[in-house]
């Protein structure tokens, strides 16, 4: 039986980026079964962008928080695949076909890719491709293929079986912001195999490293990474709204 897909993208005050996100669903070789938009608590014109693009199916959610909105997401969500991509992402075309290929090709409960960012000096984009070629890869092996206490995902790119959310019981919507996708993968990891495909990719923003800086916002994702992993909670619960 062929799988179903459903692409979510959770959108709080996203009415600068949302539109490109969306064309860049709409416009994949393997367009999505169904394209839902998680309008969470926006004051601006998140919500009338979204429904004005033929295709989206729009949510209003007015409890305020980034894993709250991904769950009201699965609950409303009818495919056998959740496609979760972040509204300030575009998605290559191929993106959703590649996605795809993987669930079929293997027994998996979840699939994440790596960023490229659209707007991000030379450096940045360098830093970042070193760490998805040398420093993801050993640490995905070690802490999914040996250890089997966690994965590495990607939190704005990512697919993931809505069996196998059902089966976690969902989102953990105690988590603020950080270690949200580390959560989720360590919670997979006992239901099944989570895969890094580096041809998963999508384009996104650098806004938060020039908001904050490169080495503040490397330091926030380890430290929340392992915290996630051997405490089992993140380490900071505040996060600064790069929106702003």
């Amino acid at each position: 039986m062929p799988l179903t897909i459903t692409a979510i993208v959770c959108a709080y005050n996203e009415a600068a980026y949302l539109s490109a996100c969306l064309h860049s669903l709409l416009a994949q070789t393997r367009p999505p079964d169904e394209i839902l938009v998680i309008d969470n608590a926006s004051v601006d014109a998140t919500g009338q962008i979204a429904s004005a693009i033929p295709g989206v199916t729009v949510i209003r959610e007015p409890r305020k928080g980034l894993v709250v909105a991904r769950e009201t997401a699965r609950r409303a969500a009818h495919g056998d695949i959740l496609a979760y991509v972040d509204a300030d992402c575009r998605a290559p075309l191929q993106w959703i076909e590649r996605l795809e290929r993987r669930f079929i090709a293997g027994d998996v409960v979840a699939v994440t890719g790596p960023y490229r960012f659209y707007d991000w000096d030379l450096s940045g984009r360098a830093i970042i491709r070193l760490y998805d070629w040398l420093v993801a890869p050993p640490t995905h092996v070690a802490v999914h293929g040996l250890l089997h206490i966690g994965a590495i995902l990607y939190g704005g790119n990512f697919a993931v079986r809505r069996s196998a959310l059902a089966q976690i019981g969902g989102f953990d919507s105690r988590i603020e912001f950080h270690g949200e996708d580390t959560n989720l993968g360590r919670r997979l990891t006992p239901v099944g195999r989570v895969v890094v495909r580096g041809d998963c990719w999508v384009w996104t923003s650098a806004r938060r490293y020039r908001a904050m800086g490169k080495l503040t916002v490397f330091a926030l994702y380890v430290r929340n990474f392992w915290s996630e992993i051997l405490r089992h909670r993140p380490a900071d619960r505040d996060h600064l709204d790069v929106r702003a």
